[in-house]
């Protein structure tokens, strides 16, 4: 395999990578992946001494990492809502997003009315997040713990970590679907017990 191929490939990988960043749901992860692709952009152009293929990529990464370091400060300015299973702002939520909860969470009921604890998480008075189960002693059993695209950072999940304390909740108990949700729990400190994930507070 000749140099100069072994060059196009790298300047393919990373035009792919770019390309692929924008059919990305989660805002978070699509900077990830653009910032990899621009990253193997600045190689690209180096190694063909193409300086404005480097300085624009390189751009696009400082503009990335300004991004994501913004995005994962954002829990600051979070503010949790105490909502039932039926209220007007769980309903809206639900609805706004019941097409991306069904493809996250395979085979869930949408209908959350008998659940008697519920939050929604908000960031600059928009809904963000969802969290609806039930509490008894102290123990809280997720029904949902829903993020929308733009927030799936596990940002929000850190946010009710450290604050479902001061809700008279001392533990989190999740029997729902995994398929989709596995780095999540993993990333907020679940731990898989036979079948089913929790967190002590």
């Amino acid at each position: 395999m000749s140099v100069s191929l072994i060059f196009e490939i790298i300047g393919y990988v990373g035009s792919a990578l770019v390309l692929l960043s924008f059919m990305m749901v989660s805002v978070y992860k699509l900077r990830i992946v653009n910032m990899m692709g621009s990253l193997v952009c600045v190689i690209y152009g180096l190694l063909i001494h193409a300086y404005p293929t480097v300085v624009m990529n390189l751009a696009l990464v400082a503009i990335n990492i300004y991004y994501l370091t913004k995005m994962r400060s954002t829990d600051k300015n979070y503010d949790l809502v105490r909502v039932s299973g039926d209220e007007g702002l769980t309903k809206y939520t639900i609805d706004l997003y019941k097409e991306d909860i069904a493809k996250c969470f395979p085979g869930i009921s949408m209908d959350f009315k008998d659940v008697n604890c519920g939050f929604v998480v908000c960031h600059k008075g928009t809904p963000a997040g969802i969290l609806l189960g039930n509490l008894k002693d102290h123990i809280l059993d997720i029904k949902l713990d829903y993020s929308i695209p733009e927030y799936r950072d596990f940002s929000i999940g850190e946010f009710l970590m450290s604050n479902l304390i001061h809700e008279g909740i001392d533990k989190l108990v999740y029997n729902g679907s995994d398929e989709h949700h596995k780095a999540y729990l993993r990333k907020t400190g679940f731990v898989e017990k036979k079948g089913h994930y929790e967190r002590t507070l």
